[in-house]
């Protein structure tokens, strides 16, 4: 499972022109999922991200996580997080989930998240969505839970 996690003051997601998840301070997740992925990344995911140390402190230092600011978590799948571009121009998705199965992870993931007290909004699976990301830094992390980079 990979993750780009930007830190934002607001961020929203719409479909056909109508706000379907939006969120204010918090974290944008963009959550990919590959065929070899299960349960325990999920739960490795959530546990990662709700307890990234990324908001700042009173020193200016980033060291408060998601729960010490009472922030809010988007998540919108994002399988073209597994395009590999290596060979060619054009980016292959083998390595992504079948929408079968991703769609039972990102639930996973999104219910981790929900479990540990975080209040997520969504956006629609496989849905053409327009995201409006208010990056504060900015700030972007990746996370791979197999801890490849």
């Amino acid at each position: 499972m990979r993750a780009v996690v930007q830190r934002v003051t607001e961020s929203s997601v719409s479909v056909d022109g109508k706000i379907v998840g939006s969120i204010g301070k918090g974290l944008l997740v963009l959550l990919g999922i590959e065929d070899l992925d299960d349960v325990k990344d999920a739960e490795y995911m959530a546990e990662k991200i709700v307890g990234l140390r990324i908001f700042e402190d009173r020193e200016g230092k980033m060291n408060l996580s998601l729960k010490d600011v009472e922030g809010e978590i988007l998540v919108i799948s994002q399988f073209t997080l597994y395009g590999d571009c290596r060979k060619g121009k054009r980016p292959s998705f083998t390595k992504a989930a079948r929408p079968e199965k991703a769609i039972e992870l990102y639930k996973e993931f999104v219910n981790q998240c929900k479990l540990k007290g975080i209040h997520v909004e969504e956006g629609v699976f496989q849905a053409e969505m327009l995201v409006d990301i208010k990056n504060d830094g900015p700030v972007t992390i990746l996370i791979d839970s197999k801890k490849t980079f």
